[in-house]
């Protein structure tokens, strides 16, 4: 990247300054906000002026985080919505709850973020769970609850629902939208929930033909953002992730093992997140790069708006 757009935490303050600035979507986009919340946090001095706002210190649970940047009066924030779309639970016939996913209801959090200035939206890896991609029973619209729907057809449903709600919900004269496109993982011998390892691994790939071909998920969002009326700027970042299967966590995904996890640590590895500093402070550079052209492009038009105010005035006197 070119050097112009190297992300400078202080600059990049300045630019947010009296603003917010949100993630939302499932925990690859956390790790993406923990990601510019350090780089930020690294570049004030008093770091007693930067501060989650509800005083919380623990950030791997559900729910929302917000950190404050007192100085500049702007904040960082995480909305968790897996799917984008509501996970639901609903009766079943034996009195047991039973859960769904609405893919014509957008994610509960949304009144909190619409009025963001930034929004930085994702979805796509828990669409790979076993309940997702079997779709089976899980699917549900209004009242309908889908017998079977294939997993492919059920994304498209959920990001229209998505495209619609930033329609109508999101002014694109305030607000900058975002999607981050699908992160790859490096599981080898299993998937996240069977074994799989990516400990050991020190170099990126370098050969290509070991890359995996572009997610057809990905094209769907292609194909729904097309279709928007609101301008949203694609972060399409997994050929650049397929390369660094040298930098997740791996075993040392977290610090307090449960005793299973001791007794067998190479069976539970984090081959889908990343290790920080690492693979996202990049994604956060492309944010950035994207919100410094928008700032130079105001300044410009505002400075075309002055020159012309001078000449009208010159034109008035003569």
């Amino acid at each position: 990247m070119n050097s112009f757009f190297r992300l400078k935490g202080g600059e990049m303050l300045e630019l947010l300054r009296g603003k917010r600035l949100a993630f939302v979507g499932d925990s690859l986009n956390r790790n993406m906000w923990e990601s510019l919340v350090c780089i930020l946090r690294n570049s004030v001095k008093d770091k007693s002026r930067v501060f989650e706002a509800s005083g919380r210190q623990e950030f791997q649970s559900e729910g929302s985080y917000s950190f404050v940047f007192k100085d500049y009066n702007c904040s960082i924030e995480f909305f968790r919505s897996p799917f984008l779309v509501q996970e639901w639970e609903m009766d079943d016939i034996n009195g047991s709850k039973k859960e769904t996913l609405r893919l014509d209801v957008i994610g509960r959090s949304s009144d909190k973020y619409k009025n963001a200035d930034f929004l930085v939206f994702n979805t796509g890896h828990w669409w790979t769970h076993e309940k997702t991609s079997k779709g089976k029973g899980y699917y549900q619209e209004g009242s309908h609850i889908y017998d079977e729907l294939n997993v492919s057809e059920a994304f498209r449903k959920a990001l229209t629902t998505w495209a619609r709600w930033v329609d109508a919900n999101v002014n694109p004269m305030k607000t900058l939208v975002f999607f981050r496109g699908y992160s790859a993982s490096h599981f080898r011998g299993g998937r996240w929930n069977s074994g799989g390892q990516c400990d050991n691994e020190n170099e990126p790939i370098k050969n290509e033909t070991y890359l995996w071909k572009y997610p057809s998920k990905m094209r769907v969002l292609e194909s729904v953002t097309k279709g928007m009326k609101t301008t949203v700027f694609y972060l399409n970042i997994t050929r650049m992730t397929d390369y660094r299967k040298d930098a997740h966590p791996s075993i040392y995904r977290k610090q307090n093992l449960n005793e299973e996890e001791r007794r067998s640590p190479l069976r539970y590895q984090d081959c889908s997140h990343w290790c920080l500093p690492g693979v996202p402070d990049t994604w956060n550079e492309l944010i950035y790069a994207h919100i410094l052209i928008r700032h130079k492009q105001k300044q410009k038009q505002q400075r075309q708006k002055e020159k012309k105010k001078i000449c009208l005035r010159c034109m008035t006197k003569d």
